[in-house]
């Protein structure tokens, strides 16, 4: 998918760019296959923020995406690569043979028309899914999951991939978009090819409006508010934050304070962590 600039007649619009969508097939959703999203603004139940900078955005409906993929040894035609407004990556309808309808993450180089199958009988082929033991060393794929029969749950956002790096055991090792290196379950399922919509990271947004259409409200620094909004705020003109180290609002280290616990479960997977280091166990 390509990117496309605009002609300048606003500042805003000088550095403006956004999606061609020139992979797109089809401009409304199936139906059957969305549902309502409601917004809450970052509050919970109580009605407090929780989470800060969300509110407003444009109005959308939520795609109901096959993560699992389990519908196994049935041929599904491709029917429409579509946008999605609720994740990076553009998404694909499929019909199964038996008429059943889904929606799946559309990888690089899926078209409109093409057969794809799920299951460990599937041919390694772009769009399909299948076991991780049944997916040659070297491949790349996306969608992966991290426990048998969940879903998808890494690998899912445009433009990204993994590698299969070796299989010995019960165990196969994926070098991650990260850089991480971690062991996944053999019997779990991965889709093969790179995650579509490549170019999006290119987009330029240009003006805050997009920002605000998408439901990201501002965010203001601390160093700018007053003394009893936030622990870096006061002094005279440009003045430092007055602190061994920069922190939340609510007075917690923050910017590189490593937040992973040291006894995850999941520490002993991760062969080497994306900063290149081992994990210590």
């Amino acid at each position: 998918m390509g990117i496309k600039t605009y002609n300048p007649y606003t500042p805003s619009r000088r550095h403006m760019t956004g999606s061609d969508f020139s992979e797109i097939t089809k401009s409304t959703p199936e139906k059957s296959l969305t549902t309502s999203l409601k917004k809450n603004a970052g509050r919970n139940n109580q009605g407090k923020i929780t989470v800060r900078h969300h509110g407003g955005g444009s109005r959308r409906k939520y795609r109901i995406i096959d993560f699992k993929r389990n519908k196994d040894g049935v041929p599904a035609t491709v029917r429409s690569i579509e946008y999605d407004p609720n994740r990076t990556a553009n998404i694909a309808l499929i019909s199964y043979a038996d008429g059943a309808k889904a929606y799946i993450i559309a990888p690089e180089g899926l078209k409109v028309g093409q057969t794809i199958m799920n299951g460990p009988e599937a041919e390694v082929r772009v769009g399909n899914c299948m076991p991780l033991e049944k997916i040659p060393v070297g491949t790349m794929i996306h969608n992966i999951e991290l426990h048998p029969g969940r879903g998808g749950q890494m690998v899912r956002s445009a433009g990204n991939a993994a590698q299969m790096m070796a299989k010995e055991g019960k165990y196969a090792t994926l070098r991650l978009p990260s850089g991480e290196m971690r062991m996944v379950p053999i019997n779990c399922r991965a889709s093969i090819g790179v995650v579509g919509n490549g170019d999006h990271n290119l987009i330029s947004y240009g003006k805050a409006g997009r920002i605000r259409h998408m439901g990201i409200r501002p965010t203001v620094r601390g160093s700018v508010m007053n003394p009893n909004d936030h622990p870096h705020g006061g002094g005279e003109g440009k003045a430092g934050i007055g602190r061994p180290g920069p922190s939340t609002p609510w007075g917690k280290p923050a910017l590189g304070l490593k937040t992973r616990k040291k006894n995850k479960q999941s520490n002993k997977l991760i062969v080497r962590r994306r900063d290149g280091r081992a994990l210590s166990k």
